[in-house]
């Protein structure tokens, strides 16, 4: 296995050099403008390291690794709206930015976005790739759910809390590995 830079520079090469800017431009600039927000792009990394674990050419799990960051920048989009932040990354939010119902909509461009990365893995991985990434997607949904409902509650158990932070952060994680895997 070589060093986790080699693999971040994978990573972030493809976001420097690829642009998702089109038109509508109020559609798509937010999108670049979240992923120009960096963040430690710890999931593709794994995603790729795990390739490499498992023998295959790293490069080969990068359209799975591109795939896992649109899906946790989209869960962060809605996330932030869902929490009224006005700040990500130290930087003013989408909606804040472009307002909610942009923000919203680019979000879900970035959820096809990974289904269109997810659709150039080789076709022998294609069904457990589309599966895991799903499972991975509905997971992430669900512990925000449960986020937005301890909210109003206040008799929430430390098991519960775990349960909904392993939910949103652990199985992404987890996802990003079994797709490389």
């Amino acid at each position: 296995m070589l060093p986790i830079a080699h693999y971040h520079q994978i990573v972030s090469e493809y976001f420097e050099n690829t642009s998702v800017v089109k038109e509508p431009l109020n559609l798509y600039h937010p999108i670049e403008y979240i992923l120009s927000l960096g963040g430690k792009r710890l999931r593709p990394v794994l995603t790729l390291m795990a390739a490499d674990i498992f023998g295959a050419d790293c490069k080969k799990a990068l359209p799975a690794a591109i795939a896992v960051e649109m899906l946790h920048n989209f869960s962060l989009v809605h996330d932030d709206i869902m929490d009224n932040a006005p700040l990500r990354r130290g930087k003013q939010t989408v909606h804040e930015k472009w307002g909610v119902n942009n923000a919203i909509l680019s979000g879900d461009v970035m959820m096809v976005e990974s289904n269109k990365h997810l659709s150039k893995v080789d076709l022998n991985v294609l069904k457990p790739v589309l599966d895991t990434f799903n499972q991975t997607a509905q997971g992430v949904c669900e512990g925000q759910q449960l986020d937005m409902e301890f909210e109003s509650r206040d008799d929430v158990s430390i098991e519960e809390y775990i349960e909904m932070i392993r939910l949103k952060t652990a199985v992404l994680l987890g996802g990003a590995m079994k797709l490389g895997a």
